[in-house]
């Protein structure tokens, strides 16, 4: 199930697009000079960025893994992007084949994708849709035919939250898509901070996100923990950078990784 019908207008690509720049930082090609252009801005002043897409997409699959380990067949992936195999419904049905995935995310172009890339093999859904709306995104049809609220859910909201204003309200948008989530579903979330990086590097990558179609908004770690309001956080590993949540293997002891700008963890609803 997508989309279609797009207009000229909807399809923006004169300013970059954060899920274009992030697809950019892990290697893709699925993106315009704009984005690239924007993204390499970032990187000059930001040189670990590319390694920070690189582990909150490794935590990602990770989190993933556990969700259905843990018996959850239902996922709501929010701010999806563009498509970077492996995807989380590959990774989900590498546990369990019948997980079930709704894709949402707010960029046209990404849509265009989705029937390739995501929905392709059945059990699978993409909403084009605004995390600012949240109860538009919770009636979308994508998630109403696919999505059983009766059983555990595991709700998705990786690098994207960051991309939300303080004036729209984040805390309340989790919130609002938690409230229907039945206990025993999961919270999988990243989020950029101002932790680890100097004032100077976070206020340069600021100004580019500007001029892009959606801002950067970094939070400090205690802002980050409060979205988990309702869920118990599985600890260990806790509320972590992204190369320190459930390493499959030793993490090296490589001063880049202490640095990296994200915080990430996954919690159970009561």
């Amino acid at each position: 199930m997508t989309d279609e019908g797009f207009t000229a207008e909807q399809i923006d690509t004169s300013r970059p697009h954060p899920a274009r720049m992030y697809d950019y930082y892990l290697g893709g090609q699925d993106n315009y000079e704009v984005d690239r252009a924007a993204a390499e801005r970032v990187i000059e002043a930001l040189p670990d960025i590319r390694l920070a897409a690189r582990e909150n997409r490794s935590f990602l699959h990770r989190a993933t893994k556990m969700v259905v380990g843990r018996g959850i067949r239902q996922i709501i992936d929010i701010g999806t992007g563009i498509p970077t195999s492996p995807n989380t419904h590959e990774i989900a049905r590498s546990v369990e084949p019948k997980v079930r995935v709704t894709y949402v995310d707010n960029d046209p172009i990404v849509a265009t994708y989705a029937g390739a890339k995501l929905i392709n093999d059945g059990n699978a859904a993409f909403a084009l849709g605004d995390l600012r709306d949240p109860k538009s995104v919770l009636d979308h049809p994508a998630i109403t035919q696919l999505i059983d609220f009766d059983e555990p859910v595991a709700l998705l909201l990786v690098a994207i939250l960051h991309f939300i204003e303080d004036s729209a309200d984040p805390a309340g948008i989790v919130a609002t898509l938690t409230e229907p989530l039945p206990p025993g579903s999961c919270l999988v979330l990243s989020h950029a901070t101002l932790d680890f990086h100097r004032a100077d590097q976070i206020a340069a990558v600021r100004e580019v996100y500007r001029g892009a179609t959606a801002t950067l908004n970094l939070r400090p770690r205690d802002q980050v923990m409060a979205f988990f309001e309702g869920f118990d956080l599985i600890d260990p590993p806790g509320l972590v950078q992204p190369p320190f949540w459930a390493p499959e293997a030793p993490v090296p002891d490589d001063p880049m990784l202490h640095g990296l700008g994200f915080y990430c963890g996954v919690g159970v609803k009561r």
